[in-house]
């Protein structure tokens, strides 16, 4: 089963701007094309307005020219610039708290202007 089907919503990066559409390259076989009809439902003056070159992007795929490695985007209908969630770990407080940075600085005080 190839890894790219119709319909899938895949991340690339953007890799060229024309004035007719954004070439983007999904890995290291496959690239696709953007046409401007499948930027947004309403009238684009102007690509950069919506892409940078270098940007990853998320993409509809809404054809696969298998032979070719080719791929035909849309962003219509996706949010195709969200950002990944980081999840981040709980800070948790040692019982020491400030105590060692209150005994260590003037330590490492000395030590840097032993070293000037």
């Amino acid at each position: 089963m190839n890894k790219y089907t119709k319909g899938k919503i895949v991340e690339g990066i953007v890799t060229g701007i024309t004035s007719y559409g954004i070439f983007v390259s999904l890995d290291e076989y496959y690239s696709g094309l953007i046409h401007i009809s499948e930027i947004s439902h309403g009238f684009v003056k102007n690509i950069h307005d919506y892409v940078n070159i270098g940007d990853t992007i998320y993409v509809k795929i809404i054809g696969v020219d298998d032979e070719a490695g080719h791929l035909n985007l849309s962003i219509k209908d996706v949010n195709y610039k969200q950002k990944k969630i980081v999840k981040r770990k709980k800070i948790v407080e040692t019982s020491l708290g400030f105590k060692t940075l209150k005994y260590k600085l003037p330590i490492w005080i000395n030590e840097s202007l032993k070293k000037m």
